[in-house]
């Protein structure tokens, strides 16, 4: 049984950026495809199900994936990242 406690901001979502992954990619009107696709350019394999999946919350996300996208998605990490900085400065 795992007894971890997790962020109550996360409300039970496995990563924090997919919402702003998400948004960032509507506002550039790329497809998961085309994000995909840049992605594996880069040597990253993570496939358009995939990249629902981390929007969704239903997906971890490591550090360096989390670079790629902001690269391709004209943003920052800590943009990406924004929600849970205003969490942690809330507490």
């Amino acid at each position: 049984m795992n007894n971890r406690k997790y962020c109550e901001k996360l409300d039970g979502k496995l990563n924090i950026v997919g919402k702003n992954i998400y948004k960032r990619r509507k506002t550039l009107k790329y497809s998961r495809q085309y994000v995909s696709d840049r992605l594996m350019n880069m040597g990253i394999d993570i496939a358009e199900h995939s990249i629902y999946q981390i929007e969704v919350g239903t997906r971890t996300i490591v550090d360096y994936e989390i670079a790629a996208f902001a690269k391709i998605l004209k943003t920052t990490s800590d943009a990406l990242l924004n929600d849970f900085y205003e969490y942690i400065d809330s507490i």
